[in-house]
């Protein structure tokens, strides 16, 4: 009960919020609902003179919300089909997400460009968007301004692709009689799922091959998408080794170890052993619907927890670093796909 008194207003506020971005999202697949819900709540909290007593609700569904949007987010994976068709792609996954994070590191060093944010923009470009930033955000402590800008950033570049890249395919002469190339091309170069979808489902209406292209696309996303629990858990373990050196003492593992991946693998296993058993994949398709309304809910009240003008102000240097992981994610992509034959 004390817990209802003290969060239900700030959270009742995300929810009206969320409910129409989510609607407004699927009228309009490319911007999503996340990304409409962020502009939103930043929006709105120019004319909250006093939060007060909505702090609490707000804060707790950009933290704890935020959280159970991934867990659940365990349950759209089977692992095992993933893997299966998923191994093909597996060396360009891991070239594209190493090429994206050393541009981040580096550009981060050279550009003085924060820590956070720079694991933010590099981790949310090469893995899958704004599912990677909400994983990652509570593993390195990121606060709400910080995420509301690599957000920002991913949604730009985001659209772009989904725009840029069919035209982009037919320059370059991918197969217009079969999917695969360019799906494995969207899949890895593409980062969020509403984009991947898009850009791919382009593709296949361009040169009727059905749904071919997108089938491709998802597959290799959702292996992407796997990455969030080897990166998470490094970034635990470097916060642990950088917490230890600033305290001049131990900090246990455990005060820092970003749990929720654990339970977001568990869903995943979940998933698998029961589509395995011959349990139809509807039955998790409430629980799926659930995590995207929450990672809505989780932007709404990031989007009230952040000064628009100063992520204006700020927003330059990340831009750059967001096209440079996108530009050298995309070119990585196509030099690995020729590499193996695969384009």
């Amino acid at each position: 009960m004390e817990f209802i008194k003290k969060n239900w207003q700030g959270m009742l506020l995300c929810i009206a919020i969320a409910v129409p971005s989510r609607l407004l999202g699927k009228q309009f697949p490319i911007i999503g609902g996340p990304v409409i819900a962020i502009l939103a709540g930043m929006v709105i909290t120019l004319f909250i003179k006093e939060k007060g007593k909505l702090e609490s609700g707000i804060k707790f569904t950009s933290k704890k919300i935020l959280q159970y949007a991934v867990v659940l987010l365990g349950f759209g994976l089977n692992l095992r089909v993933i893997l299966e068709t998923g191994r093909q792609s597996l060396p360009i996954i891991i070239a594209t997400i190493s090429t994206s994070l050393l541009i981040a590191y580096a550009l981060h060093r050279a550009m003085h460009i924060p820590g956070k944010i720079s694991t933010l923009v590099g981790v949310g470009s090469s893995i899958c968007g704004g599912s990677a930033i909400a994983a990652t955000a509570p593993v390195i402590d990121a606060d709400d301004e910080e995420v509301a800008q690599a957000i920002s950033v991913i949604f730009f570049f985001n659209v772009l692709a989904a725009v840029l890249f069919p035209m982009l395919g037919t320059v370059l002469g991918f197969s217009t009689h079969s999917g695969e190339g360019f799906g494995i091309f969207a899949g890895t170069a593409v980062n969020d799922t509403s984009s991947v979808t898009a850009a791919a489902s382009t593709w296949d209406s361009m040169f009727g091959l059905g749904s071919a292209t997108l089938d491709k696309a998802v597959t290799v996303k959702l292996t992407r998408t796997l990455a969030i629990i080897p990166i998470t858990l490094v970034l635990a373990f470097i916060r642990t080794r950088k917490a230890e050196k600033e305290a001049a003492g131990q900090v246990s593992l455990k005060q820092v170890f970003p749990f929720f991946i654990l339970y977001f693998i568990g869903a995943s296993i979940i998933t698998t052993v029961a589509l395995s058993a011959g349990i139809s994949g509807e039955v998790f398709t409430p629980l799926k619907e659930l995590s995207k309304f929450f990672i809505i809910m989780a932007m709404a009240a990031i989007g009230l927890n952040t000064n628009i003008v100063k992520l204006v102000r700020t927003g330059g240097k990340p831009i750059l670093m967001g096209m440079a992981c996108w530009a050298g994610i995309t070119a990585v992509s196509l030099l690995m796909q020729h590499f193996l034959g695969l384009w």
